[in-house]
């Protein structure tokens, strides 16, 4: 008879207590991965102190600062990467002639391109084959620019070692070569008293202080000390002007710690949506108001919001006094006041005030008379569709930009704003009327509440982020506004960035919460000079680019706008956020991964990186 196969009793037991130890060993085994996991996701979370502002006036060439030698950068969130996939390339400063490229305002690429009506001063924009792969070099002895408020006053010449506005603009009080520093007395071409003077004229005659004006725009700004002393009284003004003869002026601007961008009104319209800014500036700003079918005061009334104010002072405003000083007729002067005021008479604005040496028009609130005066005034007509937000490459209309629809003629068209400061985080209109799909009050508010716990947690890793060490801040992929919302209480500004092509524009929205900001294709060089921003924010800007340009041109473009020993903070997908840091580690940068502040087992990252002081070498003679 065959023998039973079946095992024993015994070896049965014997194999139940081996599978039984075998399982409690993997779960004591994977207990204590997960808290040396745990513990050490935590160790990654600590505090970085990104290098303080270098008081003293000695420089130190090619050489990072000590601060930022005595950081921790080492990333202890390990990341399960081929490390033999990751190259890092070495970028070598560039030539020092470079130290001032403005890559789509380069004076030496604008000769070839049209001089009718400035067209040549326009974005023109390098191609690929000529991006420079290599960093822009700061000038020799740069320095930490001053902090806020002492920067309106004062720069470094070392850092902008331009004289001729200091000559040119001597007698208006522009600039001043004092030492080793520049001074800006606060003057202008139009306010020989001074910036503050010249603000509180217009206070007399409108209500800059009661929280109804925000924003503002100033056109031809010269070194921007209308909108620099437009600041104390909660005024945030974006200033621009081109990159011209006045050599350097928005430089200087944002130097100062003053919002402000290259930029020109010639065939394209301003990068900005419609129905943005509270108030416009010209003082002698030198721009054609009466030319060109009325084009470029139609462009100021398509970014006016509703029931704003434009302000010209300067030519031909006064004439009968000024006309021999400023070498033109009494006529040539009087038919070019006529002609504005009728175009402003034919854009339906109506004009409040001229007194001294200011005219005030205001736009109205809505459309409802200006559609009826039509069957008067024919032209400019009103646009029937002309996408009023779209603003990248764009040519300007001579054709009213419409406003949206009320249903009565004492409404505000798309909608009242709230004053200064509730209107930060009150629901915008755009928001509360539907009108920018996929957005709600809720979705609204729970973006300001994440923004608001995201920017505690950048204040732990980064603790001078509270305590003035930044002043000029960019937000490259800036969404709703709320990063810029969360610092409101700090003495910074935010150029809040809405990239271009993403199908979700929301700068309309950022406007009406009474910040600034601008459109901005990434794949491009931005409209600024080298160094000018203390901090710069760059939300998942990578994950959308990666597919669309070479994303170390986009690095290498924050390299150059970004000031030595200046930070920034990367926040994406870990596996771009390890791509990221093996680009900036050749590029004189320091850097640290980070956890999300909710923990380490987030799939998103944050990267806190600065960049380190180094300065360009002049030529050996």
């Amino acid at each position: 008879m065959a023998k039973d196969s079946h095992p024993s009793p015994k070896i049965q037991a014997d194999q139940r207590n081996m599978r039984i130890a075998s399982i409690l060993l993997v779960i004591a085994l994977c207990s204590i991965s997960y808290i040396i996991g745990a513990w050490q996701g935590t160790a990654s979370s600590t505090v970085i102190t990104p290098s303080k502002v270098t008081k003293s006036s000695q420089c130190r060439p090619d050489k990072t600062t000590s601060e930022t030698k005595g950081l921790d950068f080492q990333a202890h969130h390990q990341v399960g990467l081929n490390e033999s996939s990751v190259k890092t390339e070495a970028f070598f400063p560039c030539d020092l002639k470079f130290s001032e490229y403005t890559p789509c305002q380069d004076p030496r690429r604008a000769r070839k391109f049209e001089k009718t009506m400035l067209k040549y001063r326009e974005r023109h924009c390098p191609k690929k084959e000529e991006f420079l792969r290599c960093l822009i070099p700061a000038p020799p002895n740069y320095k930490n620019p001053f902090s806020w408020p002492q920067s309106r006053d004062y720069a470094w010449y070392d850092n902008i070692p331009h004289r001729e506005l200091s000559i040119e603009k001597a007698v208006q009080n522009w600039i001043q070569v004092d030492g080793k520093r520049f001074r800006f007395p606060g003057g202008g071409t139009m306010f020989p008293r001074g910036a503050d003077a010249y603000i509180d004229d217009i206070n007399k005659l409108l209500p800059l202080t009661d929280g109804s004006i925000r924003t503002a725009l100033d056109t031809g700004c010269g070194v921007a000390s209308w909108g620099a002393y437009l600041l104390k009284r909660d005024i945030l003004t974006m200033s621009f002007a081109p990159r011209d003869s006045h050599e350097a002026q928005v430089q200087f601007a944002l130097e100062r710690g003053v919002p402000a961008m290259i930029g020109i009104i010639a065939t394209e319209r301003i990068p900005y949506p419609a129905r943005a800014f509270d108030m416009a500036h010209c003082s002698r700003c030198l721009i054609p108001w009466n030319k060109h079918d009325g084009m470029y005061l139609i462009e100021v009334d398509r970014v006016l919001r509703p029931g704003g104010y434009w302000i010209l002072s300067g030519p031909p405003i006064r004439w009968k006094q000024y006309y021999k000083g400023w070498q033109r007729t009494e006529e040539d002067l009087k038919q070019e006041q006529d002609e504005i005021e009728d175009l402003a008479s034919r854009l339906c604005w109506k004009k409040v005030v001229e007194e001294g040496d200011l005219a005030i028009w205001q736009k109205p609130i809505n459309h409802a008379e200006c559609i009826k005066d039509r069957n008067i005034h024919r032209d400019p007509p009103i646009c029937d569709n002309n996408d009023p937000d779209s603003a990248w490459y764009k040519k300007m209309d001579t054709c009213i930009t419409s406003l949206p629809e009320v249903n009565s003629p004492t409404d505000t068209a798309g909608g009242a704003l709230e004053k200064w400061p509730q209107r930060a985080t009150s629901v915008p209109p755009r928001i509360r009327t539907g009108s920018v799909p996929g957005f709600t009050p809720k979705i609204f508010h729970d973006d300001t509440k994440l923004w608001g716990e995201r920017v505690n947690y950048y204040k732990e890793l980064i603790p001078p982020l509270a305590k003035g060490r930044f002043r000029n801040i960019m937000d490259m992929n800036a969404g709703l506004g709320s990063f810029a919302a969360a610092l409101v209480q700090y003495p910074v500004w935010v150029m809040n960035v809405v990239p271009t092509g993403m199908g979700k524009d929301t700068l309309g929205v950022i406007y009406e919460r009474g910040f600034i900001g601008t459109y901005q294709d990434w794949c491009e060089a931005f409209s600024t000079y080298p160094r000018t921003y203390d901090l710069i924010h760059a939300d998942s800007v990578f994950s959308i680019y990666q597919d669309r340009c070479d994303i170390s041109y986009i690095l290498l473009e924050m390299d150059r706008i970004l000031r030595p020993e200046g930070t920034v903070i990367f926040r994406d997908t870990v596996e771009t956020v390890v791509k990221i840091q093996s680009i900036t580690d050749g590029m004189r940068w320091k850097s640290r991964i980070m956890d999300h502040e909710s923990g380490p087992f987030n799939p998103e990252k944050i990267l806190v990186a600065v960049k380190t002081y180094w300065t360009g070498q002049p030529k050996k003679q």
